[in-house]
């Protein structure tokens, strides 16, 4: 693995699929309402990062696989670092909706 590896993000394509074969795990948008209202990932839950300490009212198991997005990528890794704080064991942040090419929903 080279360097830059390190920096580099699967996409949200691929972080979709890892979603998609966990079983249990829960898809977090970090947008807000209006965006998530714009169109969406299927079978995600809208939890604005300004509201992100609520999450573990939504997804009480701190062991819950958790998939993170937003727009850009930027809020699902600050979510990202906030969730962890809070004692989930398995965030993965998959990026940005701006990358997504497949179906949305409203």
């Amino acid at each position: 693995m080279a360097f830059f590896d390190l920096f580099r993000s699967s996409g949200i394509d691929e972080g979709l699929r890892q979603f998609e074969n966990t079983s249990g795990a829960a898809l977090l948008d970090v947008r807000t309402p209006q965006e998530y209202a714009q169109g969406h990932l299927p079978g995600s839950r809208n939890i604005p990062l300004d509201e992100i300490g609520q999450a573990a009212e939504a997804v009480t198991d701190l062991n819950t696989p958790l998939f993170i997005y937003c727009h850009s990528g930027a809020r699902s890794a600050q979510a990202t670092a906030a969730l962890r704080r809070m004692g989930f064991q398995h965030v993965t942040n998959i990026g940005g909706i701006s990358a997504y090419r497949g179906k949305v929903e409203y």
